[in-house]
This record gives structure tokens, C-alpha cells and sequence, in this order.
């Protein structure tokens, strides 16, 4: 079985425009994502899946394998893709270009056991334990259930609403993806559905057509960075371990 690992970096985030140059502790951001990744031997192969020359420059000065993709992609999916075009592979793991801390402890738990011809999509989510990242509209939210640990509906909102109990925990979405190319070629030939366009949260173009996305609990401390308040803890924690 030949697993890709893919790491989605574009330059022109909305939120937070030049995210994977943003310095930590001297070194890009993505440099941080790309050493984390390829300390992980189920990978065959470590690709960044860039989009524009100055993200190009740095991987080149700091030997980041890389693929220069379009840069009209309208999400990280579509991205991934692009990827799968040019590598044949039976699964491609997608983990995002903001996630500096990600570990082993949260890719292998998504790692498929076997290949399946049917599109398939494996996540990974842990249980939300800030409050303020609870009610952040950037984290998002999952509702998955325990007996099958199929994933029911994704949100921005805190769901479930707490009328019946409060004795549950919230659970959220961690960057890491693993997609099979039956379920990408699938995504980017389908067009968006209203769920999706109300959410903004590209996975529920698979739940809108039946499609299943599995996902498993991880044990991180990783934190996606979304914002610039969210480099700053991200510095912090990265200082403290070096």
C-alpha cells in the first residue's frame, strides 16, 4: 500500500495572507509542518503542495519537496488532486500547512488499514477542551457517533445543542485527512451543495451525497494556526520545547 503525504500551503489566506512564511522561532511555518511529516516512515513520499513562487523560493533554500499546483483552486481538496494527477498513489494524506505541532500520535490513527475502491475519507478530530475554541467559528466542530464513529454533521457552531444534558463533550476537527483518488476525483467533479455553501466546510459535499467520513480520535495538542493570535501560542509552545 503506498501512502502520499501532501501538505496543502496556499499564500493568499484570507485571514491570515502569507500564513506558511510566517517565522517561527527563525524557520517558515511550513518548514515546521514539512520536518514533522517526514519524521513519519508509513509515508513513501513528502510532498508540499504549493501555489505560489515565494513559497517556492523558500522550499528550495530549505529542501522542501514540492509541487508548484494551480493557483485557482478553490479549496485544499481540489489541491490535493492535483497532487493525485502527478503521483499515483493508493491513498493520499492531506495535512495542512498550518499545523507546526502535528505529531505521529495524530496521522496514525487515520492511517487506513486496507485499500477500498470506493471513495473514502478518513479524518481525525480530539475533544475540544478551551472554551473560546468552542465558540471560535475557525474550529470546527463534529458531531460523530460513537458506535460506528461515522461523522453525522459538520459545523462552525457548537452542535450539539445541550437542551437534553450537558454530560458530553464537544469534538473537533484536526488537520489531518486521508483520501483515497475515488473520493477526489469524485469532490472535484461534483459541484457544491447547500450545506457547503452555508458552512463553508468543503466535507459536507460528501455528506450531502451519502458518503461516508470516518474519524478518529487522536491525542493532540496541536493547534491549527488560523490566525496571528494563534501563532503567538504556537511560538510559545515551540520556544518551550527547544
Amino acid at each position: 500500500m503506498k501512502i502520499v503525504a501532501a501538505i496543502p500551503a496556499r499564500y493568499a489566506s484570507t485571514r491570515f495572507p502569507g500564513k506558511p512564511l510566517a517565522d517561527i522561532c527563525g524557520k517558515p511555518m511550513l518548514w515546521w509542518v514539512y520536518q514533522q511529516v517526514s519524521k513519519i516512515s508509513v509515508f513513501d513520499e513528502v510532498v508540499c503542495a504549493i501555489d505560489d513562487p515565494r513559497i517556492q523560493e523558500m522550499c528550495e533554500k530549505y529542501g522542501v519537496k514540492y509541487i508548484l499546483t494551480k493557483e485557482n483552486h478553490p479549496e485544499h481538496i481540489s489541491r490535493i488532486h492535483e497532487v493525485a494527477t502527478k503521483i499515483d498513489a493508493d491513498y493520499y494524506m492531506c495535512i495542512n500547512g498550518d499545523e507546526p505541532l502535528i505529531s505521529k500520535e495524530c496521522i496514525l490513527p487515520v492511517v487506513p488499514k486496507e485499500i477500498v475502491s470506493a471513495p473514502y475519507f478518513g479524518g481525525a478530530m480530539r475533544i475540544l477542551t478551551d472554551p473560546a475554541e468552542t465558540i471560535d467559528f475557525a474550529k470546527i466542530k463534529l458531531v460523530v457517533s460513537e458506535q460506528t464513529g461515522k461523522c453525522l454533521y459538520m459545523s462552525r457552531t457548537p452542535v450539539p445543542y445541550p437542551r437534553g444534558t450537558l454530560f458530553f463533550k464537544y469534538k473537533k476537527y484536526v488537520g489531518v485527512e486521508c483520501f483515497n483518488r475515488a473520493a477526489l476525483d469524485f469532490f472535484v467533479n461534483t459541484p457544491m451543495g447547500d450545506l457547503e455553501k452555508v458552512e463553508d466546510i468543503d466535507h459536507l459535499r460528501f455528506l450531502e451525497h451519502g458518503i461516508d467520513l470516518h474519524f478518529n480520535y487522536v491525542q493532540s495538542e496541536s493547534i491549527s494556526v488560523d490566525t496571528p493570535k494563534d501563532l503567538e501560542k504556537v511560538r510559545k509552545m515551540i520556544e518551550k520545547n527547544i
